[in-house]
Formats: C-alpha cells, structure tokens, sequence
C-alpha cells in the first residue's frame, strides 16, 4: 500500500480549510443576493411595502420560529384547535441555537436575522475545520480539502449561513465523530447531549457509538483497555441516550403534556401522525409511479449499502461507514420525504469521500491531478444545484409556497 501524501503542518492545513470555506461562502453570498432581487416583499420579509435586504432574507421559514423562540422562549401550554387538536408551534423546534441567538443579541444589540445567520456562518467554518481534520489522516490533505468544499458547496448548503440549525448541528455531528476517532469518550458524551439539544440525530449516533466501542472492544489484546476507559465508553452510550430522550423530556416537564413533542410533530407530517417508513412508500410511488415505486424503495438502500460497504469506501472505516447507513435509516423511520430532504442530506458527508474516489484503500490516486479531474465537474453541479435549490425552494412566493 502507498503512503498517503504528505500532510501539511496542522496550522497551514486548518488555514487552508477556512480558505476553502470562506470561497464557498462567498458562491453562496453571491447566489443569494441574486436571488434576493426576485423575492416579493411579504409578511415573511419584514413587511408587503419593506424592500427585502439581506440579513431578513436569511431568516425566513423555520427562520421565523427560531426568531419567535428567541425572542419569546416556548409556550408552556400547547395551542391547540377548537377540535382539541395540537397546532403547529416552537416544541417542534430544538433550543441550543436560539438560545444561542438570545445572547448573541443581548451582546451586540443587534435582531435576530443578523445574529442568527452569523452564528449559523462561524458554526460552518468551525464543522469544515473539525470535518477536515477527521478526514485528512484516511485520505490525505488534497482529499480532504476538496471533501469539504463539495460539503459547503453543496446545493442545500446555503443553509451553513441561514438562520437554521444546520451549521450548528454539523459542528455538533463532527465534533462528536472527531471525538470518538480519537477516543475522547468523555469529551463526546458531552458533545452528545448538546447534540440532544439542538438536532434529532442522537439515535444513529448511539449506533455509531456502539460500532466504534465494538471495534475498540475486539482490539483489546493488542491495545488492552483500563477500566476507567469501559466506564468512559459506556458514558458516550448512555450521554447518546439520554440527548435522544432530553428535549422531547423538557417539552413533558413544561408543558405537563407527556406525548408534547411528539404531538407537536406530528402536526407537520401530511397524515397528522408520525408514521416510521409509511410515508416513503406513498412518495415513491408519487414520484416513480406504481411500477417503478416500490422498485426503487427496495433499490435505493442497497445502493447505499453497496457506496459503503465496498473497497472504494475503505478508507471510511467503521465509523464513518455506519453513519452514513444508520442516518438514512433513522431519516426513513421519522421523517416524511419532502422538500426538506435536500438539506438533511448534508450530514451524509462521507459519501462526497466515495464520490471523490478518495476512499480507495490504495491512495495513489489521491493527489491532486487525479482529485481535480472527478472533482470540477461535482463543484460545478453543486454550484448549479445551489442556485436551483435557493430559487426555487428557499425564495418565498407568496401567499404559501413549499417549505425548503
């Protein structure tokens, strides 16, 4: 097996990776002021008779709940209809980032469209450093630094500077991972529970925990492990146990209502009720027809499998490997397949590595040359995707549109 390319000192690597970050964000700016000029003022922009500016465009849709929650907290009785049905309110909302933005708007005076997409923009430079540096030892320092600019260029990758959880959920996601690869079982169990309090994605985390303990477990002749690190690994397990019970617990204890969160989520899905794995079925026969539906159900996750499970995905390992199959199967089970996919899918990072074919247990072809050749043409689709996805799904168009 060949080496892998010389790394760059640490500091010239995370410098580079800002660079690479600071670029995408700047194709994002870029395609939101365009955008922007083709957004009719509304109630969602600040007014009917306001003219739309920058920092109110980047807080629209869920934007605006995360504004009401922190500027207003959460509700402590849940709204309901005249039929006693739960309506649609803030428990549907996880509170790190808003509370994040309260302070940040008692510190510089400023709203929340500025501070909330500030926050969301330093967020994303800091998941691309962390994303960086769990990369560069698998697949080298060129590898990772196009990695990460397909990851911040990715279509629904505006939202690294929107006022959504997105950027703050990265850097939770990969900080944990970094973590585990470095087995800082206690600095992940404390990553874990902030992950409880600002994204659902503890479950396929705790999976993740529980493959990485496994392998650590099965190599114990080699590495023997102290007793006080059993007792740390089992800490990161139960820390992912406890963030995906947390928040749907405080909805319970502030509401008195048991089933708040929940409920309060199923006000969004289009059957009123959280169905596992139901929903997918009607949208793939929606979108493929009654032949091909069920063909491509079936389809789709072993072709997920195959992108991880192979040798071009090697240099994954087990961790990244399981993510990237545990997350999909926790999307399937909670989620209704809609607009919103396209920007779920940016935790999947790991698949960018398989698409880059930087994942080859044999790294020779993870210099530059051969990297540029598979990753100009991905850059620009992501590019294209972007401004498709912030035309058409993030601009509002009034008086309702799909949510992105």
């Amino acid at each position: 097996m060949s080496e892998l390319p010389t790394l760059r000192p640490r500091r010239v690597f995370l410098a580079w990776v800002l660079a690479v970050y600071a670029l995408t964000r700047v194709v994002s700016t870029t395609i939101l002021l365009v955008v922007m000029q083709h957004q009719v003022p509304s109630g969602m922009t600040g007014g009917d008779d306001v003219p739309v500016s920058y920092f109110p465009f980047t807080a629209l849709w869920d934007g605006q709940w995360y504004q009401t929650i922190a500027e207003h907290g959460y509700p402590t009785t849940l709204p309901r209809s005249e039929g006693g049905s739960v309506q649609q309110n803030a428990w549907a909302f996880y509170p790190l980032f808003p509370m994040l933005s309260r302070v940040g708007m008692a510190l510089t005076g400023l709203h929340f469209p500025a501070v909330g997409s500030t926050i969301a923009l330093l967020c994303g430079a800091g998941a691309a450093v962390l994303m960086g540096l769990l990369l560069r030892e698998r697949i080298g320092d060129p590898a990772a630094y196009l990695v990460v600019a397909l990851w911040a260029g990715f279509p629904a990758s505006v939202t690294l500077q929107l006022a959504y959880t997105e950027s703050l959920a990265m850097l939770l996601l990969v900080g944990y991972l970094y973590a585990l690869a470095r087995e800082r079982w206690l600095v992940a169990t404390v990553v874990a529970l902030l992950v409880g309090l600002s994204r659902p994605i503890a479950v396929p985390l705790a999976v993740v925990t529980l493959v990485v303990v496994v392998v650590r477990w099965r190599r114990r002749r080699a590495r023997p492990i102290p007793g006080r690190t059993y007792a740390a690994m089992a800490g990161a397990l139960v820390g992912c146990g406890v963030a995906g019970l947390l928040w749907p617990a405080i909805a319970w204890w502030r509401t008195g209502v048991r089933s708040a969160y929940t409920d309060t989520m199923a006000t969004w899905r289009s059957s009123g009720t959280v169905e596992p794995f139901k929903p997918w079925a009607g949208m793939s026969t929606y979108v493929f027809g009654d032949t091909w539906g069920p063909v491509m159900l079936f389809v789709m996750p072993l072709l997920l499998v195959a992108v991880v499970a192979g040798p071009w995905a090697h240099n994954l390992r087990a961790d990244l490997r399981t993510w990237t199959l545990a997350y999909p199967a926790y999307l399937a089970a909670v989620l209704d397949p809609f607009t919103s996919i396209f920007r779920y899918l940016l935790p999947l990072f790991p698949v960018l590595v398989v698409m880059l074919g930087a994942g080859w247990k044999d790294r020779r072809g993870n210099g530059w040359r051969r990297l540029l050749w598979r990753f100009v043409p991905l850059a620009v689709l992501c590019v294209v995707g972007e401004y498709y996805w912030t035309d058409i799904l993030w601009r509002f168009i009034p008086p309702s549109d799909y949510p992105p």
